[in-house]
């Protein structure tokens, strides 16, 4: 099984019009298009039943305190956590793809509730929905594709991997509103292949 995209090369950089925010011009970041990339794979298993779709960032630093301050940098080797950036269940077990901007195209402050996707697919939480707990202006529930946005004072280039994983089953056992982290969880002992994708992305003012 394969995924590719022709929004960007696997390993090279992501566009900044799939990215939640991109460089400044009066601060270190604006908001960005958000556009869900274009996605297809190929080689699906026969026996499979469905397709589930991850974006994780695994960069994340874990020390909140260094994050987007003008008087410091997030060292590289500071330890890194995972940020989920889209949580897909329930995609069609053939080839297929994902147009460009279908499922997300602009920010949508306190998330996005009932983003369109695939038919017969679910949608989760992405991980802005903790980032932005008690933010008056954009807390809320994210569901759907939401892309990068590292800190901008970050040393570290942050990775974007798309994880497409075949199962056995099409009957995961899911909360509504469910994370990456239950998904994990649920698809364990029913993956029969797994492909991936990776994107970089930074918003560092002197990346190289």
């Amino acid at each position: 099984m394969k995924i590719h995209s022709s929004s960007f090369e696997h390993g090279k950089a992501i566009p900044a019009k799939f990215a939640f925010g991109r460089p400044g011009t009066d601060g270190p970041v604006d908001l960005s298009d958000n556009r869900n990339p274009h996605l297809a794979w190929t080689g699906v298993p026969s026996a499979a039943r469905s397709l589930v779709l991850l974006c994780v960032d695994p960069d994340v630093p874990t020390v909140p305190e260094t994050v987007n301050r003008e008087d410091r940098e997030v060292p590289a080797e500071q330890p890194r956590g995972e940020f989920f950036h889209w949580v897909m269940v329930g995609l069609a077990a053939a080839d297929g793809e994902i147009v460009e901007g279908a499922c997300s195209d602009g920010v949508t402050p306190q998330g996005k509730l009932d983003p369109p996707g695939p038919a017969g697919s679910r949608q989760g939480l992405n991980d802005y929905t903790g980032w932005f707990d008690g933010d008056t202006d954009m807390g809320g529930r994210y569901f759907g594709y939401d892309g990068p946005c590292p800190p901008w004072n970050d040393a570290r280039e942050h990775r974007y991997f798309f994880r497409l994983f075949a199962l056995d089953t099409d009957a995961l056992d899911l909360p509504d509103a469910f994370t990456g982290g239950d998904v994990l969880r649920a698809i364990q002992g029913h993956v029969l292949a797994e492909a991936s994708l990776m994107g970089t992305y930074t918003l560092r003012r002197q990346a190289p």
